[in-house]
């Protein structure tokens, strides 16, 4: 794969973990796009957004006041990279930019600002473009209120018991039950989201032309995920989220055919270094995935990025009152992320 690099000074606003180590990471030296269309010849790099509503994404586009990205563009000069010299927004032609939620569509564009809404996507997608000389769809397919361990819950995944409950492995419903006693399923199963999100994901790569016009072949080259929230509410699947996040990856990469893809995952933006509870075992088990010794099969793979000190406040819960720059800055960081493991091939 034939990259291009163009950066400057990379200032530190937050952290990156990924082969067992801190990485800095820089929030607005993203250089301007320069117009240059992708080499259409080489397969589409497809890169697939996950989790939940906070990679839906909910930060507030057209406003002029605090909060806004808008008001962050014009009147404080954040993401300068967002608009052209005249202070139109910019339209990337090496940029495909596609969300699906279930059998809907919502956007299928080259990537610029037009929605009323805004999620990591921007930041994600102005990073690779820059990078990749190829053509780059970035392929969102996730829908809000979703727990790994249950809405999400990957396939392969087996039944466990947590305090005097069992708990559902793929396709079992309910999510749990009492030990020694039979199921009785209801009108949802473990892992139905995971299987939406993906069909929605093989939709738009099945028809690739219809997505991104003259294309011919893709490659799966990476995924992101934001996610945690639901889980967080519940004891056993905040307890068992390392290892279905393990087996995520392993089996998203298998089902796209894309065993050396990359992974970056973003932890929730008000927890800390210092909170316990259930946010405490879902931010450790991202970060465990981090450690080569751990997870040896992730080394050079897999990164993880520190949210906290990129959110402007609020919870995940709330949508980080919908603050554009959280969820601009979020981008940001883990499209940096995504070219620094892509960088391990070189």
């Amino acid at each position: 794969m034939h990259r291009r690099w163009r950066w400057g000074l990379i200032l530190c606003i937050g952290l990156i973990a990924g082969a067992g180590a801190f990485a800095e990471t820089d929030a607005h030296s993203i250089p301007r796009y320069d117009g240059r269309e992708p080499d259409m010849s080489k397969p589409v790099q497809v890169f697939i957004l996950m989790g939940q509503s906070n990679m839906l994404g909910f930060g507030r586009t057209f406003g002029n006041s605090e909060g806004f990205l808008e008001y962050a563009v014009r009147e404080k000069g954040l993401y300068p990279y967002l608009v052209d010299e005249d202070g139109n927004w910019v339209t990337r032609q090496d940029v495909r930019n596609v969300r699906v939620m279930n059998e809907r569509e919502f956007n299928n564009e080259w990537m610029t600002i037009t929605r009323a809404n805004v999620g990591p996507e921007i930041g994600i997608g102005h990073h690779l473009g820059n990078a990749i000389d190829a053509p780059v769809l970035i392929l969102k397919s996730c829908i809000g209120n979703r727990s790994l361990g249950w809405d999400l819950l990957p396939p392969g995944s087996e039944q466990f018991e947590f305090e005097g409950r069992v708990y559902a492995g793929y396709k079992d419903s309910p999510d749990s039950w009492p030990v020694g006693t039979e199921p009785n399923p209801i009108g949802w199963y473990a892992g139905r989201q995971y299987d939406s999100d993906v069909a929605a994901a093989r939709r738009v790569l099945d028809n690739l032309e219809n997505y991104v016009p003259g294309a011919t072949a893709y490659e799966v080259a990476g995924f992101f995920w934001w996610q945690g929230d639901k889980d967080m509410r519940n004891a056993a699947h905040s307890a068992h989220y390392e290892a279905n996040l393990v087996r995520l990856i392993h089996e998203l990469r298998e089902e796209f055919n894309a065993p050396n893809a990359r992974f970056v995952s973003a932890t929730l933006g008000q927890t800390t270094m210092e909170t316990g509870g259930n946010q405490g075992l879902i931010r450790d088990a991202k970060f465990a995935l981090a450690d080569p010794e751990k997870h040896p099969e992730f080394a050079g793979k897999y990164a993880v990025v520190y949210t906290h000190p990129l959110s402007k406040g609020g919870s995940s819960s709330g949508h980080y009152n919908r603050h554009a720059e959280t969820y601009m800055n979020v981008g940001e960081a883990m499209g940096r992320a995504m070219v620094e493991l892509l960088e391990e091939e070189e």
